[in-house]
C-alpha cells in the first residue's frame, strides 16, 4: 500500500473509530476522549506554528480561554445560542492572533517564548480582575450546552462535534501542509533570508500560521466551556500552556497525526498514573527529555522510521527521477525566454556606509538582457553588500536601483524578487527540510500563496516544469530527497534552478563556482551562458578569473567599495588600477623568508593518512603533513580540492573517517572543536565568521574568555598589533 493511500485510509479509521467509541463509553471515558480531542485541536494549531513554520508559542492557553470566555458569556448573559457564538469566538482569537502575531513575531527564539508567556499571563490575570465580565476567580458557571435541530448535546453529542472537529483539523492540516502556504511556511523556516528572494514576506507568512494557530485553540476553547459548564481562570495556567506544546514535540511535529499521539500521552498518562499526582510536573519533564534523547521526531517520527524500515526491508530507498511520460518535453531554454523580461538592471551611483565605512561608494552600471555582467574585486571590496542593495535585503543611502521603469531601491526583498530579480547565494540557501521538488515549486509562486488547500504536487503542469529546469541545469539526482543531503555541487545547481523557476528577468549569482572543481565549474559557465542567451541578464559575482573572463560580456571591478574600472573582459584585464588591486602581474618577486624561529623545530600538529569527507563523499584521502614550532605552512589547492574540509576536520569541526591527528603528541582526530581551541588549536573559518551584534572589543573578550588567563594588557597588544579594528573597536562587528 503506498504511503498515499494510507494515509487517505488512517483518518477516515480514527474517526469512525472514535465516534465508534463514543457512543459506548461510560461518561469518564467519554471525557476523556472528549479532552484528547480538544488538546488534538490545539496540538493542530501549534503544529502549524512550531511544525510547520518552527515558533514557539506558550501563550496559546490564552486564545483557548478566549474562546471559553466568549462562549460562557455570550451563552449566560445575553442568551445567545452557542452557534451563534462560536463564529464571533473564531473571530476574537484571530483578531487577538493576528495582532499579537504581528508584534509577537518580529522576535523569534526566547524572545517570541517570552511575548507569549506574556500574553497568557495577561489573558488569565485579567480573566481574575475583570469580575463584571468573566465573575473574577469565582469563574462563571451553569454554561447552556448547545442544541442541534431541537436536540440539546449533552457530553455524547458534545463528544461527537469535537471527534469531528479535530477529524477537519487534522485534514486541514495536512491539505494546508502539501500547499503553498505549508511550503512557503516551511520555507521561512528553514531559510528566511532565500524565502524572501522568492517573494514571500516572512513576517506575513507567520503572522498567518500564528492567526491559524489562535483560531484553532479558540474553538478548542469554545467547545470546552459547554463541556464541563463551568470555566475558572485557573483552568487556563501556565502550565496547561505548556502541556500544549508539550502534546506536539511529543508527538512530533510537522507530523500530521503527531498532535493524535501528543494528545493521548498527555491526556490519558496522568489518568493511568492518577496516585502520583503529586509528581505530575516531574513525570511530563521527564517524558519531555526521554523523547527528546529516543526520539527528536517525537512519537510519530519514531513510528513512521520503523514502517519504513519494515517496509523497505530495513534498507532505505531513494527513487530516481523519471519523466512521466506525459506530453512533449519541454524546451526549456524557449520557456525560459518566453518568461524573462527585456528590462534590463540599471544600478545609477549606489551607496552604503556602516558606521563611518563606506562599503559601497557610487557604484553604476547595467546589466542587460541576454549578457553576464560580472562584478569582480578582493575581498571586503563589497561586492556582496551591492547584491544585498539590489536585492532588497540593505536600504541605500545614495543611488538608485531601476529595473526597467520600476524603481527597487529601499524596497523590501519580496518587493524586489515579485518584480523579476532571482537570487543565489555565497552559501547554499536551499529549503533544506523540503525535498528537491519542492524547493522548486514553492519558487514558482512568486510570494503568490493560492488557495491553502491545494496540493503543489499535483499540478503536472509545474511538477513537468520543474524537472524540466533540473534537466537544464545539470542536476540528474532524485527529486524526491531532502535538499540538505545533497552533495555541494547539487546545491549549486538546485539553487540556480530554484532562482530560475520563480522566472526572474535578472538572475544574481554570488560566487557559485566557491568549491566546485575545474571540470564543474566548466560545466556552471556552460549553464551561465545558456541562462544568459535565453533573454536573462545574469550579474555574476566570481573570484574565479578563467570563468570570469571566459563568459562575460562586461566586467565591473571594486575595490574598496568604488568601482575602479568597467568594460570588457579584454579592456579590463589591461587596466593598471585592476592589475595592481586585484588582478596581479603575474610576475613574482619572491625572497626566501628569513629565519625568525632559533629554537628547536619540535612538531606541535602531525597529520598522517587523513581521510574525510560528508556522508558518502569522501573528500580528503591520505593527506598526511607537519607543522613544526616556527614554522608557517601553507596548503595550496584548486577549488573544490579539500583545503577548507582539511581545516575543518583538524579543528574538530569535521570528525574525520580514517587516519591521524597528532597535536603536541596527543591523538585528537576525535576531539571536539571547543576542546581542541582550548588547547590551542584555532581554527579561523572562511567568511564572516563574527559575532555581528557585538562590539568588536566584546569578540576579542569572548575569544579570549575559553582561555581563562587572558588579561586587558593582552588584549590590548592584539589592538596594536592589527590597528584597523583598534580604531573601530566599539563598533558592531557586522557592520565591519
Amino acid at each position: 500500500m503506498s504511503p498515499t493511500v494510507t494515509r487517505d485510509v488512517v483518518l477516515p479509521l480514527l474517526l469512525v473509530g472514535a465516534i465508534g467509541y463514543s457512543l459506548v463509553a461510560n461518561n469518564y471515558h467519554l471525557f476523556l476522549l472528549t479532552m484528547v480531542c480538544l488538546t488534538v485541536l490545539v496540538g493542530v494549531g501549534l503544529n502549524i506554528l512550531l511544525g510547520l513554520c518552527g515558533q514557539v508559542s506558550f501563550g496559546h492557553v490564552g486564545f483557548y480561554a478566549l474562546g471559553a470566555y466568549v462562549i460562557a458569556i455570550l451563552t449566560t448573559g445575553p442568551g445567545w445560542s452557542f452557534w451563534a457564538a462560536l463564529p464571533l469566538a473564531a473571530l476574537l482569537t484571530a483578531g487577538v492572533g493576528a495582532v499579537l502575531g504581528a508584534i509577537a513575531l518580529r522576535v523569534s527564539g526566547p524572545y517570541l517564548a517570552m511575548v507569549t508567556i506574556a500574553f497568557a499571563f495577561i489573558v488569565e490575570y485579567g480573566a481574575i480582575e475583570w469580575r463584571g465580565l468573566t465573575g473574577g476567580a469565582n469563574g462563571i458557571a451553569n454554561i447552556p450546552q448547545p442544541t442541534l435541530f431541537g436536540l440539546v448535546l449533552q457530553e455524547r453529542g458534545i463528544a461527537i462535534v469535537t471527534i469531528v472537529v479535530a477529524g477537519a483539523a487534522l485534514w486541514g492540516y495536512r491539505r494546508l501542509s502539501d500547499s503553498a502556504w505549508g511550503l512557503a511556511m516551511r520555507a521561512v523556516r528553514d531559510a528566511e533570508v532565500a524565502a524572501g528572494s522568492l517573494g514571500f514576506n516572512a513576517l506575513t507568512v507567520r503572522v498567518l500560521a500564528f492567526t491559524l494557530s489562535a483560531v484553532l485553540a479558540g474553538i478548542a476553547g469554545a467547545l470546552f466551556a459547554p463541556l464541563t459548564t463551568f470555566i475558572a481562570p485557573s483552568s487556563f495556567t501556565l502550565f496547561q500552556s505548556i502541556l500544549f506544546v508539550l502534546v506536539v514535540m511529543v508527538g512530533g511535529s510537522e507530523r500530521v497525526y503527531g498532535p493524535v499521539l501528543g494528545a493521548l500521552i498527555v491526556v490519558v498518562l496522568p489518568e493511568l498514573l492518577s496516585g502520583y499526582a503529586e509528581y505530575r510536573v516531574l513525570l511530563f519533564g521527564v517524558l519531555f527529555l526521554v523523547v527528546l534523547w529516543i526520539a527528536p521526531g517525537g512519537v510519530a517520527g519514531l513510528l513512521a522510521r520503523a514502517i519504513d524500515g519494515i517496509g523497505s526491508g530495513g534498507t532505505a530507498t531513494v527513487k530516481v527521477r523519471h519523466e512521466d511520460g506525459e506530453g512533449a518535453p519541454i524546451a526549456f531554454a524557449e520557456l525560459l525566454a518566453a518568461d524573462a523580461g527585456s528590462a534590463g538592471l540599471r544600478v545609477d551611483t549606489l551607496g552604503i556606509a556602516f558606521g563611518g565605512l563606506r562599503a559601497v561608494d557610487g557604484l553604476t552600471f547595467e546589466a542587460l538582457p541576454g549578457q553576464v555582467t560580472s562584478l569582480i574585486g578582493p575581498n571586503g571590496a563589497g561586492k556582496t553588500t551591492a547584491l544585498n542593495l539590489i536585492g532588497g535585503f540593505y536600504r541605500p543611502d545614495t543611488g538608485r536601483v531601476t529595473l526597467g521603469a520600476r524603481e527597487l531601491a529601499g524596497s523590501a526583498p519580496h518587493t524586489v524578487a515579485r518584480a523579476g530579480i532571482g537570487r543565489t547565494y555565497q552559501t547554499s540557501q536551499l529549503f533544506g527540510q523540503i525535498s528537491v521538488l519542492d524547493n522548486l515549486l514553492i519558487a514558482m509562486c512568486r510570494g503568490r500563496l493560492g488557495s491553502p488547500i491545494a496540493t503543489l504536487a499535483h499540478d503536472r503542469v509545474r511538477v513537468a516544469r520543474a524537472r524540466a529546469l533540473l534537466d537544464f541545469v545539470g542536476y540528474r539526482g532524485a527529486d524526491n530527497i531532502a535538499a540538505a543531503a545533497l552533495a555541494h555541487i547539487d546545491r549549486r545547481l538546485v539553487e540556480i534552478a530554484r532562482a530560475l523557476a520563480a522566472a526572474p528577468s535578472v538572475l544574481l549569482l554570488d560566487e557559485p563556482a566557491a568549491g566546485l572543481g575545474h571540470a564543474d565549474t566548466e560545466r556552471l559557465g556552460v549553464l551561465l551562458r545558456r541562462i544568459a542567451q535565453s533573454g536573462i541578464a545574469v550579474l555574476l559575482i566570481e573570484h574565479d578569473m578563467g570563468l570570469v573572463m571566459s563568459i562575460s560580456d562586461r566586467v565591473v571591478v571594486l575595490d574598496a567599495g568604488r568601482p575602479i574600472a568597467s568594460g570588457t573582459p579584454e579592456a579590463v584585464r589591461r587596466e593598471p588600477a585592476v592589475i595592481a588591486a586585484y588582478l596581479g602581474s603575474g610576475k613574482f618577486d619572491v625572497q626566501a623568508r628569513a629565519p625568525g624561529w632559533t629554537a628547536t623545530r619540535d612538531t606541535l600538529l602531525g597529520v598522517s593518512v587523513l581521510e574525510a569527507g560528508y556522508g558518502a563523499t569522501r573528500v580528503l584521502r591520505g593527506v598526511s603533513l607537519e607543522v613544526n614550532s616556527g614554522e608557517f605552512v601553507a596548503v595550496l589547492g584548486a577549488n573544490g580540492a579539500g583545503k577548507s574540509t582539511l581545516m575543518n576536520a583538524l579543528a574538530g569541526a569535521l570528525r574525520p573517517i580514517g587516519g591521524q591527528v597528532l597535536f603536541i603528541g596527543r591523538d585528537v582526530a576525535r576531539a571536539s572543536a571547543h576542546a581542541l581551541a582550548r588547547a590551542g588549536l584555532v581554527l579561523v573559518p572562511e567568511g564572516r565568521q563574527v559575532f555581528p551584534e557585538m562590539s568588536v572589543i566584546d569578540n576579542l573578550r569572548l575569544g579570549a574568555f575559553a582561555r581563562g588567563d587572558a588579561d586587558a594588557a593582552q588584549i590590548d597588544a592584539m589592538l596594536a598589533r592589527f590597528p584597523l579594528i583598534a580604531r573601530r573597536r566599539h563598533q558592531r562587528a557586522g557592520l565591519l
